[in-house]
């Protein structure tokens, strides 16, 4: 059995697939980006008089990545703290990991309570966006 989790607090999944899964006490989210809930408007980037993307701030991104991460957990009832697993993905991993690395070290400031980390360097996301990250989650009992 499994619990689906979506929410209005988070941009809307790009593809037929739900915010997060619950499996037993483990917590599974999909691939969340930085588009604004609401609205898709990509806070941080840049565009010219034609509409072509030129530019884009990765912190302005990786804050609002995080704030939508935690718009689902909270949904899914489950807490900032309680996270174990983050893959992260990059579509400048040259230009952007050091801010990137920067920004989680805000969010994660103790090495002893953050979650682990894999961060991989792509080629492209399905929107004009520099960052996602895909997350799991244990709920207490399974900690």
């Amino acid at each position: 059995m499994s619990d689906i989790i979506r929410t209005d607090t988070a941009p809307r999944p790009v593809g037929l697939y739900p915010h997060a899964r619950r499996v037993g006490q483990l917590l599974f989210l999909s691939g969340i980006g930085p588009r604004t809930p609401g609205s898709n408007a990509i806070p941080g980037n840049v565009y010219n008089a034609a509409g072509r993307l030129i530019d884009y701030d990765i912190v302005t991104q990786c804050h609002s990545v995080f704030a939508n991460v935690r718009a689902v957990l909270e949904a899914s009832q489950c807490r900032w703290d309680w996270l174990v697993d983050v893959t992260v993905y990059l579509t400048d991993m040259q230009r952007d990991f050091q801010a990137y690395n920067a920004v989680w070290a805000e969010y994660f400031p103790d090495i002893n309570k953050a979650p682990c980390r894999t961060t991989l360097g792509i080629t492209a996301l399905p929107t004009p966006i520099a960052i996602e990250l895909k997350c799991v989650a244990a709920f207490p009992e399974a900690r």
